[in-house]
């Protein structure tokens, strides 16, 4: 796997992209299952489906794209395939030293957000670290983990011990970043709406934020069309207070999820499966009517 994504990493983003956009509507087209959480997913969150539809091409340009981010990234930085929207206000919440919590969808090409921060905002003293789920194939875990040795950038996993990491980060007053839709592990989660249905939403983001006092913001990497490259948004968060309950802190950061993810419908993941309840747990089914 290693020599393949070698390989593939020196071929011009342009054409990685043509590729990934193929590889996008031949699993939509080829599975059911997919397409039709897909399409149910774009229903729910109340999106015109000409709005949703270039997600489907998205999907696998992002999938496409990471030997290029991965590993052609190691050999010369991002250059002028990056561009930043709002990154003054990482600075600003840098400089205050308390910690930085940044918070990302499944939008767009989310990898670029952390590498985009080493590369400007970090250090190998003082990096950025995020959360990450090791890859179940052996082969591209070993990919995905030297991919993410870099200067400014470590990885905490996604466990006790990770989320050890983090508080220690973010009371050094260090960033960390986070993917707040995605299913959270072991039942560290609560029922919150996301796009009005329960889904079952990560507590980590707010506690950290609680706990330590850090600054948080909202990131997402936007795509651009003809391999361009990418321009990474920053934008303020809502608050969360100290004392807000689990619940209300999820639905909190799931609306803020939901306002970045209408800004550019035809780059997030709609066939990602938010709404499922995680298997082996005693959480409870999702509620009827959960709050607003």
């Amino acid at each position: 796997m290693g020599l393949v994504f070698r390989v593939l990493s020196r071929l011009p983003l342009a054409f990685l992209h043509v590729l990934g956009a193929a590889l996008g509507w031949i699993v939509y087209l080829a599975s059911p299952t997919y397409r039709r959480r897909f399409q149910a997913n774009v229903a729910q969150a109340g999106i015109a489906w000409h709005d949703a539809r270039p997600a489907i091409a998205a999907a696998g340009r992002m999938t496409a794209e990471l030997p290029w981010l991965w590993v052609g990234t190691k050999r010369q930085p991002l250059g002028d395939k990056l561009r930043w929207d709002g990154g003054e206000l990482i600075a600003e919440a840098m400089a205050q030293k308390r910690g930085l919590v940044m918070l990302t969808p499944h939008m767009g090409c989310f990898e670029i957000c952390a590498q985009a921060i080493a590369e400007r905002f970090t250090s190998a003293e003082a990096p950025i670290t995020v959360l990450y789920r090791p890859a179940r194939q052996a082969s591209l875990r070993d990919v995905m983990a030297g991919s993410r040795e870099r200067p400014g950038l470590a990885t905490a996993p996604a466990s006790l011990a990770g989320v050890r990491q983090m508080i220690r980060a973010l009371r050094k007053g260090e960033v960390i970043g986070l993917l707040p839709d995605q299913v959270p592990p072991d039942g560290l989660g609560v029922w919150a709406p996301f796009f009005g249905k329960p889904a079952y939403t990560m507590t980590l983001a707010a506690r950290l934020v609680q706990q330590t006092g850090a600054a948080l913001l909202l990131i997402w990497g936007e795509r651009l069309p003809g391999g361009e490259g990418f321009v990474v948004h920053v934008l303020p968060a809502p608050e969360i207070a100290k004392e807000a309950s689990a619940e209300d802190a999820a639905a909190t950061i799931n609306t803020a999820m939901e306002s970045l993810i209408r800004r550019a419908p035809g780059q997030y993941l709609w066939g990602y499966h938010r709404y499922k309840e995680p298997r082996g747990l005693d959480i409870g089914a999702a509620p009827d009517n959960p709050a607003p």
